[in-house]
């Protein structure tokens, strides 16, 4: 279990390092720096993430759904602002940051997944006996 978080907070500090390196508004001063935004944003993403679905859902609704972009900004520009060494410049920098983070670790986690699922042994097979009078068939 624990071996399994790390390597997920492995794979988002990989996606927000991908993130800066290809959207021109975010910086990331080094990899600590990103491992502790990755960690920020899953801690953000935990507790106010929720919170904000929830207060800002009749918003949502009317915009089918595309308001939980600005969501995953908020939470971007949040962490940007708690981690030295991690900055976000702006509005845009942070939809596109957020939407490439989201698809970077969703992309990096399947494919931990995959690999998980098949280092996995099949089930044991199990032998249906019937009782027949004193003994099993």
């Amino acid at each position: 279990m624990m071996k399994w978080l790390l390597i997920k907070w492995l794979c988002l500090t990989g996606a927000v390092l991908f993130t800066a390196y290809v959207v021109d508004g975010i910086q990331v001063s080094g990899f600590f720096s990103a491992f502790f935004a990755a960690a920020t944003l899953g801690i953000l993403n935990m507790f106010f993430r929720p919170i904000l679905f929830i207060l800002t859902l009749p918003i949502n609704i009317m915009t089918l759904g595309l308001f939980t972009f600005v969501i995953n900004a908020l939470m971007l520009k949040m962490a940007s602002g708690l981690i030295a060494g991690f900055h976000v410049a702006g509005f845009w920098a942070a939809i596109f940051g957020s939407l490439l983070i989201s698809l970077a670790n969703w992309f990096l986690n399947s494919v931990m997944e995959d690999s998980r699922r098949s280092g996995r042994k099949p089930p044991d097979e199990t032998i249906d006996l019937n009782r027949k009078g004193d003994h099993w068939e």
